[in-house]
């Protein structure tokens, strides 16, 4: 078996679409307060934290998603709308059943599930979309 090529300058944008979309998620725009409660953090715990480590580890952790999902979608029968249908069903039935199983265990709140698990089902998807349409 010869994998198809993947495309790593979409590999690449779709990391840092992520990102982006991981700023905007969790920022008082949107969930950021929700979440803040649901996951038992405060703004001295924040502040506390090592960011570099922090965003570092995230963007590689990112960066292997999309490497993966770039392999998935590698196929040059892969177009945009396939690529976020797979992004999407990646986001929702693996991720975000994911987030919910440790979730329960962890005895976390439904919103804490509900943000963090819908946060990786919009990024699948964008994600996907990007690796998709980038051929």
């Amino acid at each position: 078996m010869n994998p198809e090529p993947v495309n790593w300058l979409a590999v690449i944008a779709a990391t840092i679409s992520g990102f982006v979309l991981g700023g905007l998620w969790y920022s008082q725009l949107l969930f950021g307060k929700t979440w803040m409660k649901a996951a038992e953090m405060t703004d001295e715990k924040v502040r506390s934290a090592n960011m570099i480590k922090t965003y570092g580890c995230a963007f590689i952790f990112m960066l292997i998603a999309a490497v993966n999902l770039g392999y998935f979608l590698a196929s040059p029968a892969i177009q945009a709308a396939d690529g976020a249908l797979y992004g999407f069903l990646t986001g929702f039935g693996w991720m975000f059943m994911g987030v919910g199983v440790i979730a329960l265990f962890e005895q976390k709140s439904w919103p804490y599930i509900f943000i963090n698990g819908g946060y990786w089902v919009v990024t699948m998807t964008v994600m996907g979309l990007i690796i998709g349409a980038w051929k």
